[in-house]
């Protein structure tokens, strides 16, 4: 399959994984859209992700048969990252989306675009500094609120698809505790049943919260 073809199965496997989380009682999906490293590929690809951004969120949560959808799984959408290095278009659609939603309370979709772990560290410390934070009170709780996690819980389980195992700079902060799971698949071949695997692995471990 041509790389762009396969953005774009990739991510009407995102708009599926959120009808599966919903239906087995997740609370809370962070994906990772786009990277703050993306920026490097072609042209031609970043063009292409950043207008299927845009039209996937317009199309699934803003069109009529989306609305619909986010009123049946009562979904709520944030993006994460550098909002402000996106195209304009998808900035708005980005405004419009989370504004639509930010009342729904039953599945929470963070969308991390422009987004890298390292990044999200730096911007939180930058926030501190500016506060004027007292760095002899500063504790791990205080330094969490600034991250652009805020408010959401921290991951318990996180999937990696595509037979790499590494972070690849992703919620390195708030993955301190989480289990890892990584599916030899593709994520555009990523099935329910691969799914429904990862969550059973994860109910078979005994998580020790470093003790």
């Amino acid at each position: 399959m041509d790389t762009l073809e396969g953005h774009k199965v990739g991510y009407q496997k995102l708009i599926d994984l959120c009808h599966w989380c919903s239906s087995r009682g997740v609370q809370a999906l962070t994906a990772f859209g786009f990277s703050t490293e993306n920026w490097n590929r072609e042209p031609r690809e970043v063009n292409y992700l950043m207008k299927l951004l845009e039209q996937g969120i317009r199309e699934n949560f803003l069109s009529d048969e989306g609305k619909r959808d986010i009123e049946e799984v009562d979904i709520r959408v944030r993006v994460i990252g550098q909002k402000e290095r996106l195209p304009r278009s998808l900035q708005l659609v980005i405004q419009e989306v989370e504004e639509a939603t930010k009342h729904r309370k039953g599945f929470f979709l963070n969308l991390a675009i422009s987004y890298g772990g390292r990044w999200d560290i730096v911007q939180a410390a930058k926030k501190l500094i500016v506060s004027g934070a007292d760095p002899e009170t500063l504790d791990e709780k205080t330094f969490s609120l600034h991250l652009s996690t805020n408010g959401m819980p921290e991951p318990d389980l996180v999937i990696r698809a595509g037979g790499e195992k590494r972070f690849s700079n992703f919620l390195l902060w708030q993955s301190a505790y989480a289990e890892l799971y990584f599916s030899p698949k593709y994520w555009p071949a990523f099935t329910e049943q691969d799914f429904e695997e990862a969550l059973n692995e994860y109910a078979r471990r005994t998580r020790r919260f470093g003790h």
